[in-house]
């Protein structure tokens, strides 16, 4: 049965909170963007307050086995700074129950990195490639075997479970989905996963209209599958992006040498004969800013979307695409936007991008609820100094791409169910 952490007794409990800590580090192992930590304070801060011990469980990158690299005692101080506690450490997170029941209320442990395990993705390790297809099956059922022994350990240390790591709700993992199952009466959402679950419910189960998405990014094949649920949900689709040359090419028309996939053009003529059965306004960019090279300080040049020279390069949205998008935003209710519509790690051809941020933050100005998640949507909006225009940012880009996609994300349902 699903808790909720406001009404929630933690008082002389242990609870076990799964966190999203996969933070960026320099070659020093300085926290170059903390972001993360930030994100899942309130959680931690409320059991603490509520006379409840601390048991915070994270990945960090993609170890491959245990890698001082990629551990987490390298954020003890920072977290502890965040905390205003001093923070322990579990150097192994499946040794830790001495430490674990020795925890006093008010008290935090931290464990070292889950994927130094193998048993929290559940996929096997080290396999030879040319192991046969037997090895591959045996090796997987042993990991799987041992995942049971792994998250039951995790689960001894705690009276209840939180999961506040929604960039990792979209995997069946063992401290994101199927730990809960060790808390039948004692698990929940954190605050954080909490405000995402309900900020993709604002826009997929309760949208006012007109309703806008704005996708962007390189490849269509990439969200091909967002694309094709949004378009029975949405008003206006508005792609942009390198994705939106396949569309481009797929109709005829020439693009020089930018960014395309010719496998997915009948896929692209697909989505435009449906989204106009279905009376959804699908907005293309109607003209580019393109480059000769792909650096910064090429040559650039506006074309017509249709007519690219063929040793041209389309990088950005050009104004005239942009006045339309303005209009299509501004009239907006509710607004998703993931993905940029130029190059926007190069500044001179991220202008398109930038203008995006301000028309939604304009637009959530005037009333519209506006939900932008993405690495690049998400750097465009806090870059401008937009983050809090907007009325929400996820902080987990994957998963949310996989809500947005209609599929079911095993650390939500965990909790749910």
């Amino acid at each position: 049965m699903q808790q909720h952490i406001d009404s929630y007794d933690f008082a002389g409990k242990k609870a076990i909170v799964r966190v999203d800590f996969n933070v960026p580090l320099d070659e020093n192992f300085n926290i170059t963007d903390d972001t993360r930590i930030r994100a899942a304070l309130p959680t931690l801060k409320k059991v603490l307050a509520s006379g409840g011990a601390l048991i915070i469980m994270s990945h960090l990158g993609r170890p491959k086995g245990v890698n001082p690299k990629f551990s987490l005692k390298h954020i003890i101080g920072h977290v502890s700074e965040c905390l205003g506690v001093p923070v322990q450490f579990a150097e192994d997170c499946q040794a830790a129950d001495e430490q674990a029941a020795a925890l006093k209320p008010g008290e935090v442990l931290l464990l070292e990195n889950l994927r130094f395990y193998a048993e929290e993705e559940g996929k096997p390790r080290g396999l030879a490639e040319d192991a046969t297809d037997e090895e591959k099956k045996a090796a997987k059922a042993a990991v799987k075997a041992s995942q049971k022994e792994f998250v039951k350990k995790l689960a001894s240390y705690a009276d209840c479970y939180i999961n506040d790591a929604f960039g990792t709700a979209h995997r069946a993992h063992a401290s994101t989905a199927l730990i809960a199952d060790y808390f039948p009466q004692d698990k929940m959402f954190g605050y954080l996963m909490e405000k995402e679950v309900k900020a993709i419910d604002n826009v997929l189960k309760n949208a006012e209209h007109p309703f806008t998405a704005i996708i962007g990014g390189s490849k269509v094949s990439s969200k091909l599958g967002v694309i094709k649920n949004l378009l029975s949900k949405v008003d206006n689709l508005i792609i942009g992006g390198g994705m939106g040359y396949t569309f481009i090419k797929a109709q005829g028309g020439k693009i020089g040498m930018s960014l395309h996939e010719d496998e997915l053009m009948p896929d692209a003529l697909e989505i435009l004969a449906e989204a106009k059965e279905k009376g959804v306004n699908l907005s293309l960019s109607v003209a580019t800013v393109a480059g000769q090279e792909f650096n910064n300080d090429t040559p650039r040049q506006v074309f017509d979307i249709f007519n690219i020279p063929d040793d041209w390069e389309g990088m950005d949205a050009a104004p005239e695409s942009l006045e339309n998008w303005k209009k299509i935003i501004l009239s907006s209710k509710t607004i998703l936007w993931n993905g940029p519509v130029g190059v926007f790690e190069l500044p001179n051809f991220a202008k398109g991008t930038e203008a995006i941020a301000t028309y939604v933050a304009e637009a959530t100005e005037a009333g519209a609820y506006s939900l932008v998640g993405g690495g690049d949507s998400v750097a465009a909006v806090t870059k401008m100094g937009f983050a809090d225009k907007v009325s929400y940012v996820s902080t987990g880009g994957g998963a949310m791409l996989e809500a947005i996609e209609g599929k079911t994300l095993p650390g939500v349902a965990a909790i749910e169910a």
